[in-house]
């Protein structure tokens, strides 16, 4: 399902453009991920990089990263975006399963987590015989990206080999006939991005023309100055009980990448 290294170059970059931040910002909503500023529960699993505060490889990106996030703060209206904590700052490889569905999967099955973690960790396992040479797959952040319910920035793959183990862990992952027995599917595109914060009040005076103006200023910075890069060192099962806490507990199914 998910495309080849140059049709994904080539969107990500469509997605940086004014034309398309133009179009984007007339569809944008609140999140149902948060109320009044702060998180809703919405839990689930997903396969991401290890978050901000425990990745040490990757203190500096990071870091930079939140000084973005603080500069958008500062310059965006009042209320129209809710920042996550820089600590919960990660790349996700794969989504799994979230919010209704995970809890009426676990209602249905009671052994569903335990199922869940095995079945991942025999994604890892077929990834590792398929790709045995493991070396951190390097991604260059590219600009920032507008979601319907959210901003972040957008990554792309430094080259096509880092891009093709991203996707084979996603086919030992998604391929996966256990995964596909508890109702786990594909169903999105990898689109590379580490979510700053989600949208709040929209204000039906929201100045567009101004927003596009920003994100585009930010993105001609990061044209001018040395590239941003995100090394993969390790892909792990992580739970999240809402969009701003991804744990795991030490015998969960994590690989080095």
């Amino acid at each position: 399902m998910d495309e080849t290294y140059q049709v994904y170059i080539n969107r990500i970059a469509r997605l940086t453009l004014p034309s398309t931040y133009q179009v984007q910002l007339q569809n944008i909503h609140k999140s149902p991920k948060f109320e009044d500023g702060k998180a809703v529960p919405f839990p689930g699993y997903s396969a991401i990089t290890p978050p901000g505060e425990e990745d040490l490889e990757n203190a500096a990106f990071y870091r930079h990263v939140e000084t973005v996030q603080q500069q958008l703060l500062e310059q965006l209206d009042p209320g129209l975006f809710i920042p996550i904590p820089p600590r919960s700052f990660h790349l996700t490889l794969a989504d799994l399963i979230w919010d209704s569905a995970y809890k009426v999967s676990l209602t249905e099955n009671p052994n569903f987590d335990r199922q869940l973690h095995k079945c991942i960790g025999e994604s890892f396992q077929n990834y590792k015989q398929a790709v045995p040479q493991s070396s951190p797959s390097q991604l260059q952040l590219t600009g920032l990206i507008l979601l319907p319910r959210a901003l972040a920035v957008g990554l792309v793959p430094k080259g096509e080999s880092d891009y093709e183990k991203i996707l084979q862990l996603r086919r030992s992952i998604y391929q996966n006939p256990g995964l596909i027995g508890l109702g786990i599917e594909q169903q999105y595109y990898f689109t590379g991005h580490i979510t700053l914060g989600y949208f709040g009040e929209i204000s039906p005076d929201l100045d567009r023309d101004r927003l596009t103006n920003l994100l585009l200023a930010f993105n001609d910075r990061w044209l001018e100055s040395e590239p941003q890069v995100l090394s993969i060192h390790q892909v792990q099962l992580r739970k999240f009980d809402d969009m701003t806490n991804y744990k795991r507990e030490p015998d969960w199914p994590a690989i080095a990448f």
